[in-house]
């Protein structure tokens, strides 16, 4: 059976090696490369325009990006037929083509931000190590997190003023070099889409653009949503047992929580304004200009797929959240409807871009319909269907459960 035959339908004139050969696990490869770059951008804020007011989500989006790194890949990982053959672009990296110079920039990128989470870290590896060193009858855990917190020092075990002074200078630069690297992670997501000249729904220069803005919206918004599950976390277990906050009440966590997700809702509409505003001016550059293709791409976009573009992704995950969001007193109860609703809209966004920009023949006399596979009957359908993608979605989640028992982002003061 032919890649991607298994769901797609076809309707008129169509060829007949024409299928959605692109499938959610397309969709979710640049949805998870955007949020990569947006937490680290969160963090930034911070680490290099020194907005004070976002210290304390800060700390937790770094790690936070450092845990959707390696599962940015995955999708494409789980999308190839020959998967074993995904190292080569790691280890061959070159600029011929986006996708061979994905493995500079990811490599480039992972780097900067394993060495800005070192020294944002230092102080407490050292610390954890000194005293687990000093402990007596320790457990066996004890013991290995001991052996690992020593290595995780490299060696650098002078945590005196001036050290810490060099620590925090290091990492403003490498959040300031990180910056621009992590917008062109995302970017070039974009560029493969809009360099496309056979697919006239793609190519556009703003393609690289709006896929980078949308992806600092997308990063901002799960990195507020997940502290806000956290944050409940805490106020859950500090009643259950007082101890799980020592020297913090519920009442103060509950505070802090509401003052940095206002905070960060301010910077979120930011970037959701220049997000939508992007969008819609290429909209109306491309009916403006009209070219030989808009004919098919106005029935594509005002009929075909006028449901998940202006009601779904302007309406529910633009507008919505927009206005949520806007309104004064913002509660945790409305950023966390505003924040998955922005999260639907980006999403959105990039199914509209991957399946939409699939969805008419070469012909432009046919159209072509893609269904999620959800109960997986086999390998393809599993790796291309619902239960794939939730795969990817939860994985993070995962590797930032194990890196907080490593870095914790709760529950430390600040070296300088």
């Amino acid at each position: 059976m032919v890649h991607g035959e298994v769901w797609t339908i076809k309707e008129l004139f169509t060829y007949p090696n024409e299928y959605i050969y692109w499938s959610i696990q397309i969709v979710m490869y640049p949805f998870m490369t955007g949020l990569v770059a947006g937490a680290f951008v969160l963090s930034s804020l911070y680490h290099v325009f020194g907005i004070k007011q976002l210290k304390d989500i800060a700390r937790f989006s770094l790690v936070f990006s450092f845990a959707l790194l390696p599962c940015a890949p995955l999708p494409l990982l789980l999308h190839l037929q020959q998967p074993l053959r995904n190292m080569h672009v790691m280890m061959t990296p070159h600029f011929t083509s986006a996708i061979a110079a994905f493995g500079i920039v990811f490599v480039t990128y992972g780097a900067i931000v394993a060495a800005e989470l070192w020294f944002l870290y230092r102080k407490h590896f050292v610390e954890t190590a000194l005293a687990l060193k000093n402990k007596a009858n320790k457990t066996a855990y004890e013991t290995g997190m001991y052996h690992l917190n020593n290595l995780l020092t490299l060696g650098a075990h002078d945590i005196s003023e001036l050290a810490l002074h060099r620590d925090e200078k290091a990492i403003k630069i490498m959040a300031g070099i990180g910056i621009p690297v992590a917008c062109f992670l995302h970017g070039y997501a974009g560029f493969i889409f809009g360099s496309v000249k056979a697919n006239a729904l793609w190519m556009t220069p703003l393609m690289p653009v709006i896929f980078i803005m949308s992806a600092v919206v997308s990063g901002i918004a799960l990195c507020m949503i997940t502290y806000i599950i956290t944050m409940e976390g805490r106020k859950f277990l500090a009643k259950r047992k007082a101890a799980a906050c020592p020297g913090e009440s519920c009442a103060d966590i509950e505070s802090v929580e509401l003052n940095v997700i206002q905070m960060t809702a301010k910077y979120l509409l930011g970037f959701l304004v220049a997000a939508i505003t992007l969008e819609l001016l290429d909209l109306i550059f491309r009916g403006y200009t009209a070219v030989k293709s808009w004919d098919m791409l106005r029935r594509v976009i005002y009929g075909k797929d006028f449901y998940n573009i202006f009601v779904v992704q302007y309406g529910l995950g633009n507008l919505v959240p927009f206005i949520l969001l806007l309104i004064p007193g913002l509660t945790i109860r409305r950023a966390v409807v505003g924040t998955l609703l922005v999260l639907l809209g980006v999403f959105m966004m990039r199914w509209n871009v991957v399946i939409g920009g699939q969805a008419f023949s070469l012909t432009f006399a046919g159209f072509m319909h893609y269904h999620l596979p959800i109960i997986p009957h086999d390998m393809e359908t599993f790796r291309e269907g619902l239960f794939g993608a939730l795969f990817i979605v939860t994985s993070p989640y995962v590797l930032f459960f194990i890196l907080n028992k490593i870095m914790p982002v709760f529950g430390m003061k600040e070296s300088h």
